[in-house]
């Protein structure tokens, strides 16, 4: 399916990083069910933030490791689903399953480290002009090829733009109860911020009038990125399958096309479905404050 029938178990569900991500919820289950009563202070987590972890874990397995993370390497489509679900999808969902607590701890450990001087970052408007940014700068063609060919990079990357999506969505998601809260036309405005944001990368991706990516579009340098998700010699993929046209189901440019509009298409659902939230908490919040406003002394007077 898609060209998946090629390679091998290991490169398509990538044993390594799928083992890396069971520890990683095995270690979440102990913290929130045995180490819970020791460290919680007895807090109950919810079997509800339990399944949002797991969703979490489970985008981003299949984004950075799984078949999605694999047909990233191969179709430009596939690589915006892959940045969608790492960087809209699966930040939130961890977010949201992690209790209080945890949060607490960490915010109270990295406040006293050399990483307090980076605290402007959380700023609603640094996070998403950063996260944005950051995202924007990785989609100009010769930094995405640059990156895609050099995995320490890649990685390096990949952790960073992960660090700015969690500051970004701690406006929206706000896992700790106390400190100050964007709420409001406030929090509506950094909605529609990020959306904006956004608008000018997925823009020339989807009006570009030629393929941008050597990565999906030059078999030479489509075969050496492949390198660092497969096994075996990259080399071979040129003589069995000629290039990332044999398992693009689309020309180059249009597969672009479609990228740039998943991408878009992902974030404005996501964000949109939050936008409408947000307004009719105001909206009920407005209408309650206006209901609990006292009666006027002249409105007293005419009753008499």
């Amino acid at each position: 399916m898609l060209g998946l029938e090629y390679f091998k178990f290991e490169d398509v569900w990538s044993p390594l990083v799928l083992a890396v991500m069971l520890l990683v919820t095995a270690g979440y289950f102990v913290l929130t069910g045995p180490l819970n009563e020791k460290f919680g202070q007895g807090q109950r987590v919810s079997a509800g933030r339990k399944i949002l972890f797991v969703l979490g874990m489970v985008a981003l397995y299949l984004a950075q490791g799984g078949p999605v993370e694999l047909l990233g390497h191969m179709m430009f489509s596939f690589h915006m689903v892959s940045m969608a679900l790492s960087y809209l999808v699966a930040p939130p969902l961890l977010m949201l399953g992690l209790p209080a607590w945890v949060w607490q701890a960490a915010v109270s450990y990295l406040g006293r480290g050399p990483l307090r001087r980076l605290k402007f970052l959380t700023h609603p408007i640094v996070a998403a002009l950063v996260f944005n940014g950051l995202f924007s700068f990785y989609h100009i063609p010769v930094i995405h090829d640059y990156v895609m060919l050099h995995f320490g990079v890649h990685r390096l990357y990949y952790v960073v733009l992960f660090a700015a999506s969690v500051l970004m969505w701690w406006t929206l998601v706000k896992p700790l109860p106390d400190g100050a809260e964007v709420q409001g036309l406030k929090k509506m405005g950094f909605i529609f911020l990020n959306m904006v944001l956004l608008t000018p990368a997925c823009g020339l991706i989807i009006f570009a009038p030629e393929p941008l990516y050597a990565t999906y579009s030059d078999p030479a340098v489509w075969a050496k990125a492949m390198g660092y998700c497969i096994s075996g010699d990259p080399a071979t993929l040129i003589s069995r399958f000629g290039g990332p046209g044999y398992f693009g189901y689309l020309e180059p440019r249009i597969d672009q096309q479609v990228g740039g509009i998943l991408m878009k298409f992902i974030q404005e659902i996501i964000f949109a479905s939050m936008l409408a939230y947000v307004f009719f908490q105001w909206y009920r919040q407005e209408n309650r404050e206006d209901d609990d406003e006292p009666i006027g002394d002249d409105f007293k007077l005419n009753q008499l």
